[in-house]
């Protein structure tokens, strides 16, 4: 696991120069723990490029405290054997200093009024940091192709955002959630909670599924049928529901037909969980 700017280079050029002229690089960026949702990313990308980049970052600017920053779960060595086992050609973990060297004075990319909805009301400084460090792992990557996963749609629809608005030569390739038996997205909390509480966070695709289900009646039974299937359960507290236009991810009106998308947001066990579904308003 290569740790510095120099040796990712230094590795780049290496396996650009053992592939055929014109070789596709495809990136994948993380910040460890790596589970499920991350291999399938992983062989996605494999099957797309030539040489696979993937950055395991546990980034420092997505967080609002220091705490929220060194309690979060990290991995490496297992996170390095499943890397060599899929195959990835190059893997940047750097360390916070070498990725930011100027620490909270870094220059910064801002998210705009976006960053602040949504997810970004609850973490007002995360878009405006991943957004950072995406744009540095493209200058520093070259990749034709960056991919991600569609659980965090507004992470994905600001990264497009900045690529027009930046001008990056970048494709954007986006990969299905991957969910667990209970209907849940994959993710580093799910394992952290107690069964009781896992059963309580399965209603929150359910919810997701009842909005989809009830789409064809138009937007606000879209919402009260998500919401009943919430009611009741104590253990859930809701941060957001809401239905946005995928084009602007701004709230549909009333008179909205066509494609959108569903969002969620709450804490469960003091966890949070994001989700979301496309659906179709009639």
């Amino acid at each position: 696991m290569i740790s510095t700017i120099d040796g990712l280079r230094s590795a780049l050029a290496d396996a650009r120069a053992a592939k055929p002229a014109g070789a596709r690089v495809a990136l994948v960026s993380t910040i460890g723990a790596l589970h499920d949702g991350h291999i399938d990313l992983i062989h996605h990308a494999r099957e797309a490029a030539d040489i696979v980049v993937v950055s395991v970052f546990v980034n420092p600017l997505r967080f609002a405290t220091p705490a929220q920053y060194a309690d979060y779960p990290r991995t490496p060595d297992d996170d390095e054997r499943l890397l060599e086992s899929l195959g990835a050609d190059v893997v940047f973990a750097p360390t916070a200093d070498e990725m930011l060297p100027d620490g909270a004075a870094t220059t910064r990319i801002s998210a705009g009024d976006m960053g602040h909805r949504y997810e970004g009301r609850a973490r007002p400084t995360y878009f405006d940091g991943l957004l950072t460090v995406e744009a540095k792992l493209f200058n520093l990557v070259r990749p034709d192709v960056a991919f991600y996963g569609e659980r965090d749609p507004q992470r994905i629809f600001l990264v497009r955002r900045m690529i027009r608005d930046l001008a990056f030569d970048v494709e954007v390739a986006t990969v299905e959630t991957v969910r667990g038996d209970d209907g849940l997205p994959v993710s580093t909390r799910v394992g952290m909670l107690e069964p009781r509480d896992l059963a309580a966070a399965g209603l929150l695709p359910a919810a997701l599924d009842a909005a989809a289900s009830n789409a064809d009646r138009g937007v606000d039974s879209c919402i009260a049928a998500a919401q009943s299937a919430l009611m009741g359960e104590t253990r859930i507290r809701l941060e957001y529901l809401s239905v946005v236009d995928p084009r602007s991810f701004l709230p549909v009106d009333e008179g909205h037909k066509g494609e959108a998308l569903a969002l969620i947001a709450a804490s469960v066990a003091g966890h949070r969980f994001i989700d979301n579904a496309r659906i179709y308003i009639g």
